[in-house]
């Protein structure tokens, strides 16, 4: 599939969104958690707590909706700084009670109106990034979907990052990079194969960790298996120290870029 049939596809309406992963990982245990404490409670994230096997998780996912009203309520997926704050509010509290964190990240970029900007909407996104990367309990961060800007890097500062093989992960959308480079929005698929952005370009950059095939009618099968792997990286890290975790998460974002090579317009066109 060539880049934009990948964008494409992570927009897809009938895609499985973070409830469909959080329901079939948990069979039925979690326990949603609102607000941030501060401002109000952002639905465009759902976070709580849940069983994955015998393991307690702290599971906070960027969530759509599945039609229109639920995507209106939910802001499309597109969160506001308390949505962050919420996220990072049962994370600390994770870290507390040693819950390993599991972040499904599916947006096309925080919410970026007015009344984000008036409260806060990049410090939110920063202090994710800073508290997450000595937070002293493991994370693990799967792109579903889109995997837009800082609003999706806020939940993927973690000791691994995996993608769904449709899924696509990116500073920028392909239409708004070829609104800045072309000036024309309808160059978005030289844009998106410009960009590097589906899971086999960052699998090959080491931008993430496992790329995770797209279930095709057996969904069943595709939780079954990426529960287990989920417990046994789970059980990798923890098992680790304190020190052994921050130190592994630091060195994964420390040594982007040493292996990448510099592509040619003509070569991200093959």
């Amino acid at each position: 599939m060539k880049a934009v049939e990948r964008v494409m596809a992570a927009r897809a309406s009938d895609r499985m969104t973070a409830t469909d992963y959080i329901n079939a990982l948990t069979n039925g245990t979690f326990l949603e958690f609102h607000g941030d404490r501060r401002y109000a409670d952002d639905r465009a994230i759902k976070a709580g707590l849940g069983m994955i096997d015998n393991i307690p998780v702290t599971i906070i996912g960027l969530e759509k909706g599945k039609n229109t009203q639920e995507r209106v309520a939910r802001n499309f997926g597109s969160a506001h700084p308390e949505g962050y704050r919420k996220a990072l509010r049962l994370m600390k509290q994770a870290e507390k009670f040693r819950r390993p964190v599991l972040c499904l990240v599916d947006t096309s970029g925080a919410f970026c109106g007015i009344g984000a900007e008036e409260r806060g909407q990049g410090q939110a996104i920063a202090e994710n990034l800073m508290e997450m990367m000595t937070l002293k309990t493991p994370i693990l961060s799967i792109l579903i979907g889109e995997g837009g800007s800082g609003g999706a890097l806020a939940l993927a500062v973690a000791n691994e990052v995996w993608m769904l093989e449709n899924a696509v992960y990116s500073v920028i959308s392909p239409e708004g990079c070829a609104s800045i480079l072309w000036k024309d929005a309808n160059k978005m698929a030289e844009a998106a194969q410009c960009l590097r952005m589906t899971s086999h370009d960052l699998l090959t950059m080491e931008v993430i960790e496992r790329i995770i095939p797209e279930p095709e009618e057996d969904k069943a099968e595709f939780f079954a298996t990426l529960k287990a792997q989920i417990i046994e990286t789970l059980h990798k890290y923890q098992s680790m120290t304190d020190e052994e975790l921050t130190e592994n998460r630091y060195k994964r974002f420390r040594k982007y870029g040493q292996t990448v090579k510099i592509y040619s317009f003509e070569e991200s066109n093959m």
